[in-house]
């Protein structure tokens, strides 16, 4: 229990020490203020580590066969596949063979953990690391830097997910990982249990723009697929998913949780009490109701809210269906875990913003929203218009 009962401290005091800088927006000075954000500070960058590389990545999870008809395509120099997943870390070891994660009895802390070929992968990172590589094919794994200081580990350190261990061997800055918390060999990642392709790495020939690059991927993807090709420097993810925060983010800002998969809930969570007990709450907000969310977002949801009613927007919320959800993303356990999970999302005006159609809120209202520091679902690859999710603001806001 020793990390638990740290990461349950540790968290409390980060989190009220976000919180209690934003907390300033609930005094009386009727005047809004600038929004305050927990954790502060500029944005992570996870971009590319040689240029010339474009991201591309499809909702849900590339197709199978999709690594083999992209290693095929005219036009495309090199590429590798990502693979990522949820895996479950029942205990970890500092290189001195001290107990470090110990979560309560029954639970187990969850992973996003990338696997990639080894010399697939080379070309993709900066040439002084590319011998590191050689280390995965024998079983090792790279920690991400944000996960090896949220974790308190380093080189040397064993991981271990139920009978399966994992050595470190090395720490890496988020770019080269993709910004996820571990990396490993694919072969390795088959016996963790990640067996999904999530997002492609491309090195195309000559210099073609993004729309040309998708219409060229297109033709390896199942017709009418949706894919995501990013530039480097477009996004601060150079992932799937790299509109939003990755995983180790939430957990730096908002806390880890210990939890398992719900025994007869297939796509839901268990999660341990203590950590909802200090990372959860409802409060009452006006025109929302009763909101159960991540203690740390309230300020940021009040203000929003505030703000709104200010402005005479009270009409443009309808309804409110939700933040606090323990269950995977679209309730898929092959799916990431739910941001919702954190309490930092919210679903507004869910009636006319069903998932994967057109959006429909008033732009007035998403302008709020935005402001305060709340990235909308409607801009996604597939549309979640009722979806209001934290997230940092670029490092100069």
């Amino acid at each position: 229990m020793r990390r638990a009962l740290a990461v349950v401290a540790s968290s409390l005091v980060g989190l009220l020490g976000g919180a209690g800088a934003t907390l300033a927006l609930q005094a009386d000075d009727p005047a809004l203020q600038v929004p305050a954000f927990p954790g502060g500070g500029a944005l992570p960058v996870t971009s590319p580590a040689e240029p010339g590389t474009f991201l591309a990545w499809t909702p849900g999870g590339l197709p199978n066969g999709f690594r083999a008809r992209l290693a095929a395509l005219e036009g495309v120099r090199r590429a590798v596949v990502v693979k990522s997943d949820v895996v479950w870390l029942t205990r970890s070891l500092s290189s001195a063979g001290e107990v470090v994660d110990d979560p309560p009895t029954g639970l187990a802390f969850p992973l996003e953990v990338a696997a990639v070929h080894p010399v697939e992968y080379e070309p993709f990172v900066t040439p002084a690391e590319r011998g590191v590589l050689a280390d995965l094919a024998n079983g090792f794994g790279i920690l991400g830097e944000s996960s090896a200081r949220l974790r308190g580990l380093g080189p040397g350190a064993v991981l271990e997910f139920g009978d399966a261990t994992v050595e470190v061997v090395a720490v890496w800055p988020d770019e080269l990982v993709g910004a996820h918390e571990l990396l490993v060999a694919r072969d390795r990642g088959r016996t963790l249990g990640v067996t999904h392709d999530r997002y492609a790495l491309v090195q195309p020939e000559g210099e073609p723009t993004e729309r040309r690059l998708a219409m060229l991927l297109r033709s390896a993807l199942p017709p009418g697929s949706p894919v995501q090709v990013r530039s480097p420097g477009e996004t601060p993810y150079f992932r799937q998913g790299d509109a939003v925060l990755p995983p180790v983010e939430l957990k730096a800002l908002f806390g880890e949780f210990a939890a398992r998969p719900a025994p007869d809930r297939p796509g839901y969570l268990e999660i341990d009490p203590a950590w909802e007990e200090t990372h959860i709450a409802t409060e009452r907000v006006p025109l929302l109701g009763h909101v159960t969310c991540n203690v740390a977002l309230f300020p940021q949801i009040r203000g929003a809210v505030r703000e709104l009613i200010e402005l005479g927007l009270q009409d443009t919320v309808d309804s409110f269906s939700g933040c606090y959800a323990r269950r995977f993303a679209n309730r898929d356990p092959a799916q990431a875990i739910s941001h919702h999970t954190w309490g930092v999302a919210l679903d507004i005006n869910v009636e006319r913003n069903p998932f994967g159609a057109p959006p429909d809120q008033d732009p007035r209202m998403v302008e709020v929203f935005e402001r305060w520091g709340f990235i909308w679902g409607g801009t996604f690859v597939r549309p979640d218009g009722m979806h209001f999710e934290y997230h940092r603001p670029s490092a100069g806001t």
